[in-house]
Order: structure tokens, then C-alpha cells, then sequence
């Protein structure tokens, strides 16, 4: 499936940092936020992955492990557009769950975009204008088991937002989560082979039957239709819309 560019916007004169920009949603946004005029920051664990993305898009790429709270502090902050994408996934139940990797879930996904926005901030308020666009997910509204870490990091995530746009407001920051389902990206490929583990099921029913089975359109999302939204609301028509969650998740959150 192709995601047409449907968003006006022009971002020529400003800077966006994308995390996680190497692959799946961050990429997706790397390139359509370039495509707006936005110089584009490409940070990625993977040096190759964000050099590469960086090329195609004409920005700069940042290798940083976002666990590492040096390497997040070291990044250029002075950004117009802050878009936390980078994530990973650990899944066990938790009984078993080992607390290290609890740890390091929570500062690749809730404590990096607290670094990262706390340094954004007087830049955006300076210029008078700012977008902070977080990638959350439907597990930042919703619970499912075996993943502990996960959603506890989107919830919190979920609640820096708000805050952030509370703060933002009459700045000309907004601040917003997009709650996607499952995205056709790498991550939702290796969660695939977990699922089928953990349930007993062949890695082929793990979409349909476990990943799909609450939404009611029974399709993955695409990496591009986040990029869309996120394009949205940097534009001046959303400019009211700040503190919100919205879901891109084919009527999974309405059960």
C-alpha cells in the first residue's frame, strides 16, 4: 500500500529531530518531514541505518544509543520539530520479565524523549513556535499481557505529553501522541515470531488471530500513514490541537 502526501505543509527555515529514524515509523517520518523543506536530523542506533536515511533525505545523521543518558545529552536539541519515535519491544510475562530490561526500555522510550524535550523547549520558545510529536501506540491507552515494560513506557509517555503541551501552550508549542496498532515495521516482524512462542501458534496466525484480533479493519498500519498524521500536526491548521492522543488503529480502542 502506497500513503499518498495529502498534508500541505511547508517546514522550509526549520530543523527536526526524528529518533529511531532508520527504519519503520522514524524513517517514514524522516523522509516526509525532509519533503515539507525541514532539515532533518536522523538519529539511530544503527550508524549504517541513519547514514543511509539521512543521505536519501539530504540530513544529518546521529548515531546515539538512547539508553546511554551521555549520548541523548550530547545530541543537537535546538530543534523546531521533536518527533520521539525510537522504540523496542521485550516481551514475557512477569513473573519472568528481567528488571534490566524493564530499565532499559524505559530510558530508550520515556526517559530520552524527557531529556530530549526538556532541551527542545527554550529553543522552541524562543522562535515562538514548536511541534513535539510523540510516537506512542495503542499500548499507551490500552494493556496487553506480556508487556510489561512497553506500556508502562507508552503510558508515560503519554503523560510527558501532556505536561509538555500544558507547559507549550501560548509558546506556540504543541505537543501530541499518535497511538498507532501494529505498524508494518521491523519491530512488529520480530514480535511476530515471539507471539507464536509464547501462544503456541504458527508464526503465520500471529497477525490475524493475535495482533488483529481487536481491531475491526484487519490490515497492519503503514509506517507512512504515521508519517501523514505526524505531518499534520505541524501544520497551522493544528495548531489547537495539542495534549491530545490519537489513534491510528482501525477501531481497536473503540471495543
Amino acid at each position: 500500500m502506497t500513503t499518498a502526501e495529502v498534508v500541505r505543509l511547508d517546514l522550509s527555515g526549520r530543523t527536526a529531530l526524528v529518533t529511531g529514524a532508520g527504519s519503520g515509523i522514524g524513517r517514514a517520518c524522516a523522509v516526509r518531514l525532509a519533503a515539507a523543506g525541514a532539515q532533518v536530523i536522523a538519529v539511530d542506533v544503527d550508524e549504517p541505518a541513519a547514514k543511509e536515511v539521512a543521505t536519501a533525505v539530504g540530513g544529518r545523521a546521529v548515531a546515539a544509543d538512547l539508553s546511554d543518558p551521555d549520548a541523548v545529552d550530547g545530541l543537537d536539541a535546538d530543534v523546531d520539530v521533536l518527533v520521539n519515535n525510537a522504540g523496542l519491544q521485550f516481551v514475557a510475562p512477569l513473573p519472568e520479565f528481567p528488571a534490566d530490561r524493564f530499565r532499559h526500555l524505559q530510558a530508550v522510550m520515556l526517559e530520552a524523549p524527557f531529556r530530549l524535550v526538556r532541551r527542545a523547549l527554550p529553543h522552541m520558545y524562543d522562535r515562538g513556535w514548536g511541534r513535539v510529536v510523540n510516537i506512542s501506540s495503542v499500548h499507551g491507552l490500552i494493556a496487553s499481557p506480556y508487556k510489561a515494560a512497553y506500556v508502562a513506557a507508552k503510558h508515560g509517555l503519554e503523560g510527558l505529553s501532556k505536561v509538555v503541551a500544558l507547559e507549550g501552550a501560548g509558546r506556540g508549542v504543541t505537543s501530541n501522541c499518535i497511538d498507532p496498532a501494529f505498524v508494518r515495521t521491523p519491530l512488529v516482524d520480530r514480535q511476530i515470531a515471539d507471539q507464536a512462542a509464547l501462544h503456541g501458534i504458527p508464526e503465520s496466525e500471529v497477525v490475524e488471530t493475535i495482533m488483529l484480533e481487536r481491531a475491526a479493519i484487519k490490515r497492519l498500519v503503514e509506517p507512512e500513514e504515521v508519517a501523514e498524521l505526524a505531518a499534520y500536526l505541524c501544520t497551522p491548521a493544528a495548531g489547537l490541537i495539542t495534549g491530545a492522543s490519537i489513534p491510528i488503529d482501525g477501531g481497536w480502542t473503540a471495543h
